[in-house]
C-alpha cells in the first residue's frame, strides 16, 4: 500500500492534513481538548441544544422505557410510536402532509434526490450545494447540470437550454454552509415552476434558527408550500441531536418510503434520538429569543470583523467565512488562533475552492459576548501577522 503513504504525504505537503481531535467535554461554546480549555467557533449547535438538559432527559427516559437502539431497518421492524411523534411534529413545522426521518441529514438528502430523479432525468443544482446533494444526483444515475450560485436567471437559462429529459429537478440550499448567504427561494421556485420542474429545498443550517416559528427560509421568505416539492433538514444542528428527515406531501413521503434505498436499507433512528428532537422542536416553539439574539450577534460580528479588513463574502447568517485564499493562510491562522484557545476551523478543498480557502465561524445563542468579543480581537491580530 505504498501509494496511501505517498498519497498522505502529498495532503501534508499541500496543506491538507486532517487529523480527529478528541475531546473530553459535553458540547457548548467551551470544550477541553487535550486537556485545555478552548472556547470552539466550530459546531452547528446554532441554539446551543445539544448539551440543554431538558434534550437529555427526555434521551434518558427514552432509553429507559424503549431502549438504547432501533434494531432494525423500519420496515423490517417497525416505527417506535416516538419516531412516529416527531415526523407529526416536523411535517407541522414545515406546514407540510408528511415527514420521514433518517438517521442522518446526508441519507435524507440521497434519499429525496435518488428517488425523485433517475436515468434519463436532469438535475438542476446551484454550484455550491453540499457533497450529500451531489452524491444523491450521482446515485440517481440522472444528468447533474450545475447553475450559477443564487442565481435565478441561470436556472432559467440552464432549464430552457436542457429541456430534452424526461423530468427535471432543481435543487438548492437555503442556508449554504461555507459561505452562510441565503437563497433567494420564491424567484428559483418561480423559475422551476415556470419549466414545469421539481423544486427540493436543502434547509439543513436554516431550520431552528429563520422563520417566525423557526421552521427556517423557505417561511421566512414566504415561499408558498405548493412551491417545494420537498425540504431536507437535520436533527444534529439547531435541534442539537441526530438525524434527518424530509418533508413532502404524503405521496412523496410515501415513494420514499417504498423506493429510497438509504431508507430502506439501513437501521432506523432509536426512540431516545426522536425524544431528543421532540424536546428541540419544544424549545424552537417556545424560546424565539434564541435565534433573534444569535442572528443579531451573527451580524454584529460581520461588522466588526469587516472592520479590521476581514472578507466575510456574502454571509447573512450565524454562519461566517473569514476567507483568506490558500490552505496554508487558512491552516496558519487557524493554528495562531488554537494557541490562543479559540478553534476556528481551517476549510480546505475538496469542501471549497483551492484559491477561496477560509476559516469557517458558526456563532451559537450559547456563546457569551465577551467570547465573541475576544474572537474578533484576537482574529484581527491573527489576520495582521500572517503573510499573504
Amino acid at each position: 500500500m505504498d501509494w496511501v503513504e505517498k498519497y498522505l504525504n502529498e495532503l501534508c505537503e499541500r496543506g491538507l492534513w486532517r487529523e480527529l481531535r478528541t475531546v473530553s467535554s459535553p458540547p457548548g461554546p467551551e470544550i477541553i481538548i487535550a486537556g485545555r480549555p478552548v472556547v470552539q467557533f466550530a459546531s452547528n449547535d446554532y441554539l446551543g441544544l445539544a448539551a440543554d438538559p431538558r434534550l437529555a432527559e427526555a434521551a434518558c427516559a427514552a432509553v429507559r422505557a424503549a431502549g438504547a437502539g432501533a434494531a432494525a431497518s423500519r420496515l423490517i421492524v417497525g416505527s417506535h410510536e416516538t419516531v412516529a411523534r416527531l415526523e407529526t411534529r416536523l411535517a407541522e413545522l414545515k406546514s407540510a402532509e408528511a415527514a420521514l426521518v433518517f438517521p442522518t441529514g446526508y441519507q435524507a438528502n440521497l434519499a429525496v434526490l435518488s428517488t425523485l430523479a433517475g436515468p434519463g432525468d436532469a438535475v438542476f443544482a446551484d454550484r455550491l450545494c453540499h457533497a450529500s446533494i451531489l452524491d444523491g444526483i450521482a446515485l440517481s444515475g440522472a444528468r447533474l447540470v450545475t447553475f450559477g450560485h443564487n442565481d435565478p436567471a441561470a436556472l432559467a437559462a440552464k432549464l430552457e437550454a436542457k429541456s430534452n429529459y424526461r423530468r427535471r429537478l432543481v435543487v438548492t440550499e437555503s442556508v449554504f454552509s461555507m459561505d452562510g448567504d441565503v437563497a433567494p427561494l420564491p424567484e428559483l421556485a418561480a423559475v422551476a415552476r415556470r419549466y414545469g420542474a421539481m423544486f427540493v429545498v436543502d434547509e439543513a443550517h436554516a431550520t431552528g434558527v429563520f422563520g417566525p416559528s423557526g421552521a427556517g427560509q423557505a417561511e421566512a421568505q414566504s415561499l408558498a408550500a405548493g412551491d417545494l416539492t420537498a425540504t431536507v433538514g437535520t436533527l444534529s444542528k439547531a435541534l442539537g441531536g441526530l438525524g434527518g428527515f424530509v418533508t413532502a406531501s404524503r405521496s412523496v413521503i410515501e415513494l420514499l418510503i417504498n423506493c429510497a434505498r438509504p431508507f430502506i436499507f439501513t437501521t432506523g433512528i432509536p426512540p431516545a434520538q426522536a425524544a431528543a428532537a421532540l424536546a428541540a422542536l419544544d424549545v424552537v416553539r417556545d424560546e424565539p429569543q434564541r435565534r433573534v439574539r444569535l442572528l443579531a450577534a451573527a451580524a454584529a460580528l460581520r461588522r466588526r470583523l469587516a472592520a479590521c479588513g476581514a472578507n466575510t463574502g456574502r454571509s447573512s447568517s450565524q454562519i461566517i467565512p473569514v476567507i483568506l485564499g490558500s490552505p496554508l493562510r487558512a491552516t496558519t491562522a487557524a493554528a495562531a488562533l488554537l494557541e490562543r484557545s479559540l478553534l476556528v476551523p481551517a476549510i480546505r478543498p475538496p469542501t471549497v475552492k483551492a484559491r477561496e480557502c477560509r476559516l469557517r465561524i458558526s456563532l451559537t445563542a450559547a456563546h457569551t459576548d465577551e467570547q465573541i468579543e475576544r474572537l474578533a480581537a484576537n482574529l484581527g491580530e491573527v489576520l495582521s501577522q500572517i503573510s499573504d
